[in-house]
């Protein structure tokens, strides 16, 4: 038995021994990975629940739904409210604390109101060593996080999850809109509908991995470095500024360095 597979038999374990479970589940690949295995392991015993809120970019909504139906395990959204607390809005550094403790306040009366034992949500191993304030939340609520304790890593789950069959296992992270902001710039509605555009039209030209950051009325274009040699192609580079402009940015950077996980939470290490 190879480590991926001891891995994911303690895994395994660990979900058998929760006995049932409500799984926080966005359609990533971690928490896709985490719902399919906790139906296989506790079948009618767990439920996987989506945040529905502002927050949650509708391709995300729409990925939850279809596998959820393609891999038929019980599925449920339900509407959070972070948008609503002053709090998160404000977008300091434990802006994502805020958004985990709304999550957990919805999602800890629906498991004891409906009888399942615990929640659980996608954290995983690599996430440990990152900035991580709705950690905090989860574990303030009591929530359990399977994946990180099997010690399964990103490169782990993508592995697993092609194994299983899973559509999600080579899709780039997908946290929520909100990450798109700085630190200290209010979240808005506004905001969160003009960057969602602004992806779905990179997204249409054929990049897979990218973050467009909303700076106000600019927006800077980040491409994952195996993408960042297409916009040598000046046509190519054109049609990206005009993509942005068009979902309301009066000015675009396109970003040099390109893009890396955690961008943002650089700033914090300053």
């Amino acid at each position: 038995m190879t480590d991926r597979e001891t891995k994911q038999r303690s895994l395994d374990d660990i979900l058998a021994s929760l006995g049932s479970a409500v799984v926080a589940f966005s359609g990533g690949v971690d928490s896709a990975y985490l719902a399919v295995r906790a139906h296989q392991v506790l079948g009618r015993r767990s439920l996987a629940v989506t945040a529905d809120s502002a927050s949650l970019a509708d391709l995300q909504r729409r990925t939850a739904a279809e596998l959820a139906e393609r891999f038929a395990f019980a599925h449920r959204m339900i509407h959070t409210s972070e948008m609503e607390d002053p709090r998160y809005l404000r977008n300091g550094a434990d802006r994502c604390y805020h958004c985990k403790s709304e999550l957990f306040r919805q999602l800890q009366p629906l498991a004891a109101r409906e009888g399942y034992i615990h929640v659980a949500y996608g954290l995983i191993a690599d996430d440990l060593g990152d900035y991580r304030p709705g950690r905090r939340a989860a574990e303030e609520a009591g929530a359990r996080a399977p994946l990180a304790e099997a010690e399964l890593t990103k490169e782990d789950i993508r592995a697993l999850s092609r194994e299983m069959g899973l559509p999600t296992w080579d899709r780039p992270a997908s946290p929520c809109l909100s990450s798109r902001i700085p630190y200290g710039t209010e979240v808005t509605f506004e905001a969160l509908r003009r960057v969602e555009a602004a992806e779905a039209a990179v997204r249409a030209l054929g990049f897979l991995e990218f973050r467009v950051r909303h700076l106000g009325s600019s927006a800077r274009v980040e491409i994952a470095p195996a993408e960042l040699a297409r916009l040598e192609e000046p046509a190519l580079r054109e049609a990206v500024v005009a993509a942005v402009r068009g979902a309301g940015y009066a000015a675009v950077v396109l970003d040099t360095d390109g893009y890396r996980r955690g961008r943002l939470n650089e700033a914090l290490r300053m």
